[in-house]
C-alpha cells in the first residue's frame, strides 16, 4: 500500500489557478474543434503552467499541481461536445444559442462522465494494466515538482510553450486578422474527364496537432486522403459535366462534398462500429469486477484509495437527472405537442442519454487506457448515439404522427441531436478522466478529491463553452448556416463532426441519403480493418481504420497540416535517436509535446480573440473583417508558403539542438 501524504491538494490557489486556465484552454478547444474538428489535450501544458505558477510559494506541492491539471483537462475535454451542437443550427432548427439551455447540456453531459466513470477507478486504474499513455505521461512531469531544480525546469518548459504559441498566432494574425497570407492553397487539374485537387492548410495548430498525433495515425489519415481525392474524387468526377462547374477546383469540391464525404461516414461507421465491438468483452468483465467491488469502494479507508462517497454520487445523479429532464423539457415544449407526448420525449431523451452514456463511459475509459485519449473514437461514439437517438425519435414520433409538418419533422432531427450531444458530453469526459485519475494514482493523490476536481472543472467548462461558441457563430457562422447574409463563406466554420451528425439524423428522417455511397464506405471500412488485422498479426503494424475514414471525411487542407506533423515527429525523433542516449531522448520527447501543444494554443486563442473584435464590428454596423490589411507587394499564397516553412524550420530547430 503506498504511503499516504498529508499535503494539501484542494487548496484556494490551485482551484483558482486551474479555473484561469479553463477558461483559456477550453475556448482554445472550442476554436480549434470548430475549424477542423480536432481538440487538443490540455493536460501536459497546464501542469507546466501550473509547476511554474505555483513553485513561486514556498508550500506549493505536486498534489497542488495534479489537481490544476485534473480540473483544467476536464473543461478543455468537454468542449467535445461542439462536435454536435452546432447541428442544431446546420439542421435549420436552431438561429441563435439558448444560454442555460446548451450550459445545462455541457453540465448535465460532464457530470454524468464523471460520476459514471468513479466505479470503474479501481478496475480500469489500479487493477489493470492498461497502460493510459498521457496519465503516465503528466505523472513524470508532476515529479518534477518534487527535485529540487522543478522551479527552473518548468519555467524552462513554459518557454517553449510560450515561444511555440507566438509563432503560430503571428501566423494566424497574419492570415486570419490581416489577410496578407493565405490560409491555404489549392492546386486543380484535369485529365481524361476526371479532375484532380489538393489543397494544403497553412496551419501550425494542425502541425502541433499531427506532432502529437504521431506517424502511425497521420498516415491513416495520409491513406485516407489518397483515396479520397486520389481515386474516389477524380473517379466519379469523370461523370459530371465540366460546364456545370467555373474549374477543376470547384468540380472536385463539389464531388467530394456531395459524394465522396458520405463515403467517409460510411467508413467512419462501420470503423467506429468494431471498435466498439472489441470492447464489448473487457467492459463486461470490468462491470463484473466494479459489482463484486461495490462495498470495498464504501468502506476503503485510505485517502489514496477512497472516492467520493455514494451519497454524495447519488445525490448529484439524481439531480442531474432532474436537471436533464427539465431541460429536454424545455427544449420539447417549444415543438407545441401535447402533453403527453412532450413528457414521453422528455422522459426518452433523459433515458437515452443516461443509458447509451453509461455504456460509452466504459468503453471511453477502456479505449483511453489502451491507446490514449486522443486515440480513443469520440467521433465513432457520437455516430452511434445520433443513429441510435435517431431511431428511437423516428419510431415515437411515427407512432404519434410528430412529422405532419416540416416544422415538426425539423424538431425530430433536432431532438435526437440535442440527445446526442450529452451522451458526447458524457462521452468526452469518460475518455479524460480515468487518465486523470491514473496521474493521481501515480503520484500519491487522493482520488475522492481529484473527482471534485473534476466536477468544478466541468462546471466551469460549462460556463465558458456556451457563450465562446455563441462568440464564434455570431462572427463567422457555421457552414451552412449563418448567422445573417453577406457574411463571407470561407469564413465559416466547417464543424465537420457537427455537419456529419446533421447530415446523418436529417438522411434517417427524410430517407433522403443516398445510401449506396454510405454503403460503398462500409466496405472500404470493412477492407481497411481487415488489412489492419493482418498487418498487426503478421508484421506487428496497424493501420487505424477509424483514421482512415476520417481522413476521406475531413478536407485535404486539414489532412495535410496533420500528415506534415507527423512526418516531423518521425524524422526528428529518428535523427535524436542516433544523437541521444534514452533519458536525453526522453526530454527532446516532453519538450517536442510541449513545443506542439504551444502551436495549438497559440493559433486558437488568436481565433477565439479576432473572434471577439469581430463580433464587436459587425454588431456597430462595420466590416467582418476589421483587421484586414490591403497589401499586393507579393503573392499571398508564396508569402503563406515562405512562412510556414521558415517556421517549420525554426520548430525543427529548436527540437533537435543542443
Amino acid at each position: 500500500m503506498q504511503k499516504e501524504q498529508k499535503l494539501p491538494e484542494l487548496s484556494f490557489r490551485a482551484l483558482l489557478l486551474g479555473s484561469v486556465l479553463t477558461i483559456i484552454f477550453t475556448a482554445s478547444n472550442v476554436y480549434l474543434g470548430l475549424k477542423v474538428g480536432l481538440t487538443f489535450s490540455s493536460s501536459i501544458p497546464a501542469v507546466i503552467i501550473s509547476m511554474a505558477v505555483l513553485s513561486m510559494f514556498k508550500n506549493s506541492n505536486i498534489l497542488e499541481n495534479n489537481i490544476v491539471q485534473t480540473e483544467v483537462s476536464a473543461a478543455g475535454t468537454l468542449s467535445a461536445v461542439i462536435f454536435v451542437i452546432p447541428g442544431l443550427f446546420m439542421c435549420g432548427y436552431w438561429s441563435e444559442f439558448p444560454m442555460w439551455q446548451s450550459f445545462m447540456i455541457c453540465l448535465c453531459g460532464g457530470t454524468l462522465g464523471v460520476l459514471f466513470t468513479i466505479p470503474l477507478r479501481r478496475v480500469m486504474v489500479n487493477k489493470s494494466k492498461l497502460s493510459y499513455p498521457e496519465g503516465r505521461a503528466a505523472a513524470e512531469i508532476l515529479k518534477l515538482s518534487n527535485d529540487l531544480n522543478a522551479g527552473e525546469k518548468s519555467k524552462e518548459g513554459l518557454k517553449e510553450l510560450s515561444l511555440a504559441a507566438l509563432f503560430s498566432a503571428l501566423m494566424s494574425i497574419f492570415s486570419s486578422a490581416f489577410k496578407i497570407v493565405a490560409s491555404q492553397s489549392n492546386v486543380a487539374f484535369m485529365l481524361n474527364k476526371m479532375s484532380f485537387a489538393i489543397s494544403i492548410g497553412y496551419s501550425f495548430a494542425l502541425v502541433g496537432a499531427g506532432y502529437i498525433v504521431g506517424l502511425a495515425g497521420c498516415l491513416a489519415l495520409l491513406v485516407g486522403m489518397i483515396l479520397a481525392w486520389g481515386i474516389f474524387t477524380p473517379y466519379l468526377s469523370s461523370f459530371a459535366d465540366i460546364k456545370d462547374y467555373s474549374d477543376a477546383y470547384s468540380l472536385a469540391t463539389n464531388i467530394w462534398a456531395l459524394k465522396v464525404r458520405l463515403i467517409g461516414t460510411g467508413a467512419i461507421a462501420i470503423a467506429a462500429l468494431w471498435t466498439l465491438i472489441k470492447l464489448l468483452k473487457p467492459v463486461f468483465i470490468g462491470m463484473q469486477e466494479v459489482f463484486k467491488n461495490a462495498k470495498i469502494s464504501s468502506n476503503e479507508k485510505n485517502h489514496l484509495d477512497t472516492d467520493m462517497s455514494l451519497k454524495s454520487i447519488m445525490i448529484l445523479f439524481v439531480l442531474i437527472c432532474i436537471g436533464l429532464f427539465i431541460t429536454f423539457f424545455s427544449f420539447v415544449s417549444d415543438a407545441k405537442l401535447s402533453l403527453y407526448l412532450e413528457l414521453i420525449l422528455s422522459l426518452t431523451g433523459t433515458l437515452l442519454a443516461i443509458f447509451i452514456g453509461f455504456f460509452v463511459a466504459a468503453a471511453c475509459g477502456y479505449m483511453a487506457g489502451l491507446v490514449g485519449s486522443s486515440s480513443s473514437p469520440i467521433s465513432g461514439i457520437g455516430l452511434i448515439a445520433i443513429i441510435a437517438s435517431s431511431l428511437t425519435i423516428l419510431f415515437i414520433g411515427s407512432n404519434h404522427n410528430i412529422f405532419a409538418s416540416e416544422e415538426l419533422s425539423k424538431f425530430a432531427i433536432a431532438l435526437s441531436i440535442f440527445i446526442t450531444s450529452v451522451v458526447l458530453g458524457v462521452a468526452a469526459i469518460s475518455n479524460d478522466n480515468l487518465q486523470d485519475l491514473k496521474t493521481g494514482q501515480l503520484v500519491g493523490a487522493s482520488p475522492k478529491k481529484q473527482q471534485i476536481a473534476l466536477l468544478i472543472g466541468c462546471f466551469f467548462g460549462s460556463l465558458v463553452i456556451t457563450p465562446v461558441l455563441n462568440l464564434l457563430y455570431k462572427a463567422y457562422g457555421f457552414v451552412g448556416a449563418m448567422p445573417k447574409e453577406g457574411m463571407d463563406l470561407n469564413q465559416a466554420l466547417a464543424a465537420p463532426q457537427a455537419n456529419l451528425m446533421s447530415t446523418i439524423a436529417q438522411g434517417i428522417f427524410h430517407n433522403n441519403i443516398d445510401y449506396k455511397y454510405i454503403l460503398f464506405g462500409v466496405f472500404i471500412g470493412v477492407i481497411v480493418i481487415i488489412i489492419d488485422i493482418i498487418l498487426k498479426n503478421k508484421f506487428k503494424l496497424s493501420l487505424a481504420p477509424l483514421a482512415v475514414g476520417i481522413g476521406i471525411y475531413l478536407p485535404p487542407s486539414v489532412n495535410v497540416a496533420l500528415v506534415i506533423g507527423g512526418f516531423v515527429q518521425y524524422f526528428v525523433f529518428r535523427y535524436l535517436k542516433n544523437k541521444h542516449d534514452n533519458a536525453s531522448l526522453k526530454q527532446k520527447e516532453q519538450k517536442g509535446i510541449l513545443f506542439a501543444s504551444g502551436l495549438i494554443v497559440g493559433e486558437s486563442i488568436i481565433g477565439v480573440i479576432i473572434a471577439a473584435i469581430t463580433v464587436f464590428s459587425v454588431s456597430n454596423g462595420g466590416s467582418d473583417s476589421p483587421l484586414k490589411i490591403n497589401f499586393t507587394l507579393i503573392n499571398n499564397e508564396l508569402l503563406a508558403l515562405i512562412l510556414f516553412v521558415l517556421l517549420l524550420v525554426v520548430f525543427v530547430k529548436r527540437l533537435i539542438k543542443n
